[in-house]
């Protein structure tokens, strides 16, 4: 199936869907890696648990900024 959709069907325009889908992937992301960091402390792997919280920290980041851009086009 390709993907001709632009909002006619959903309501919402590519870019605005786009948006919210990146935040809900940081999001769930920063959840993910949380998991992944406590996987790594449970085996005494600080590096790779390191590596994992850095990595939900620029999934976070990436949420907040996703986030603050929707509102402030949602709120247009």
């Amino acid at each position: 199936m390709t993907h001709t959709e632009t909002g006619e069907i959903t309501g919402t325009k590519d870019k605005h869907y786009n948006l919210i889908w990146f935040t809900e992937a940081c999001l769930s992301n920063a959840l993910r890696m949380e998991a992944y960091a406590k996987d790594a402390d449970r085996d005494g792997d600080e590096e790779l648990a390191g590596f994992f919280r850095r990595a939900q920290e620029e999934s976070r980041k990436g949420a907040e900024q996703g986030k603050k851009l929707l509102a402030s086009r949602l709120s247009q």
